[in-house]
């Protein structure tokens, strides 16, 4: 049952503007905050509204529904509030099919292309409406008419002759609805704090991943060489084993310090069991580095019997996908790191098409990167000693993200026996 209601026109301003257009939000808009979200950003770009409709929803689960009628003084004012209220699931009721515009240049959008979000997307074709594949953020829409299909495309990989999506006309985002699962992402919430309760966290990440271990969902772990450095890969090699690692992005250090730890005992050098720098010990991760080299990569290494334990081990070990990423300050680097980054995009896109479920653990780089390539309806948490890196995630857009700020080494030991308290209890 639903409760209805007509407003009074929200005007301030005196004079009454010329040029409308009548916009529906459907959703959990009350309770995500995404009416007022929309109604604020009409008026903070000098246009004003009036709400003709609004049916809210009675239930915890029920949507809600509002007719807004949006007002501007020329249409190009209105088209440009049109615009920015698109992105929160403002949708023109008097609807249009996608403006398409084909593409004279590889590498180039035409210009006054749509700029995707990374929510999921409908364009509308021959007045139908067409689900958007491969959802990410800051990519244009390529559509295909004939077959009714449309699907992100990054800048790089534009080609000549392709159509894509021109303008907001024909576009519909729908913003994640309101689920009734707990609760990681309610208790959490989008604030970064170190206050936080940390073992109702973990408590909850520990839930998140069981929920999301195959064959129900697919996890992606998106690690840093903090990991190694702490004494931790240890507690990574667990999860591995147990199934809570389906897919792992890292780049050159995280493999070349566990390698180096597992050949030598050292982490850059010191020594993870005595905390003491090791006699040459900089010299190990170049050696660690020319084994692998030298046996042809690390699958080879561990076929060999030439690396016999830590993360990359058992990632070969135990049928875990992996995904070395370079950078210019690498050393050798190992034989299997991409180090052309557009190829590294391209095979990244490809690996996290079906993960439920993202775990980053002390990377910012590494973290921000993938958070781009994510859509919104993946969950995402980030956990970094430093508040900075899920404070960046959010500014990029990746608003699913939640943050826990902590030391790597204890919040792998605690979600690790929370894991295994849980098996026990079940």
């Amino acid at each position: 049952m639903h409760a209805h209601a007509s407003l009074p026109v929200v005007d301030p301003r005196d004079a009454t503007p010329d040029f409308v257009e009548e916009v529906e939000l459907s959703g959990h808009i009350i309770d995500s905050f995404l009416l007022p979200k929309v109604l604020d950003l009409i008026t903070a770009h000098g246009g004003s509204f009036r709400l003709k409709q609004i049916d809210v929803g009675q239930m915890r689960n029920d949507p809600s529904h509002a007719l807004v009628e949006v007002q501007a003084d020329t249409p190009q004012h209105l088209s440009d509030i049109l615009h920015v209220i698109a992105d929160h699931g403002a949708v023109p009721t008097q609807a249009h099919d996608c403006r398409l515009v084909e593409s004279d240049l590889d590498g180039c959008f035409p210009e006054g292309f749509y700029s995707t979000t990374n929510q999921k997307t409908f364009v509308r074709i021959a007045g139908d409406w067409i689900e958007v594949a491969d959802q990410e953020m800051d990519c244009g829409i390529a559509v295909d008419a004939e077959r009714r299909a449309a699907w992100c495309v990054p800048m790089v990989e534009v080609r000549q002759g392709t159509h894509f999506v021109v303008g907001h006309a024909g576009i519909r985002v729908v913003p994640p609805a309101r689920t009734s699962e707990r609760k990681l992402f309610e208790f959490m919430g989008s604030a970064v704090s170190t206050e936080k309760p940390k073992g109702v966290a973990i408590r909850e990440i520990a839930h998140e991943l069981r929920r999301h271990r195959r064959p129900q969902g697919k996890i992606l772990v998106v690690g840093g060489p903090a990991i190694v450095h702490t004494g931790s890969g240890g507690h990574l090699c667990q999860f591995i084993r147990h199934g809570y690692v389906d897919v792992l992005f890292a780049g050159n250090a995280l493999a070349t310090h566990d390698i180096e730890q597992a050949m030598f005992g050292t982490s850059l050098g010191v020594s993870l069991d005595r905390g003491e720098s090791a006699d040459r010990g900089h010299e190990h991760h170049l050696r660690a580095i020319n084994r692998i080299r030298r046996a042809g990569g690390i699958r080879e290494a561990v076929e060999t019997g030439q690396l016999t334990s830590g993360i990359m081990h058992d990632c070969v070990r135990h049928g875990v996908d992996y995904l070395l990423a370079g950078s210019i300050r690498d050393d050798g680097p190992l034989p299997e790191v991409i180090t052309d980054t557009l190829i590294a995009q391209r095979d990244m896109r490809a690996k996290i098409r079906d993960v439920t479920f993202c775990l980053m653990i002390a990377t910012t780089l590494h973290s921000i990167a993938v958070g781009n390539l994510l859509p919104a309806w993946v969950k995402v948490v980030c956990v970094d000693i430093n508040p900075s890196t899920v404070i960046k995630l959010g500014d990029r857009g990746s608003f699913q993200t939640v943050g826990l700020v902590t030391d790597v080494e204890p919040f792998l030991r605690e979600l690790l026996a929370e894991l295994e308290l849980s098996t026990a209890r079940a």
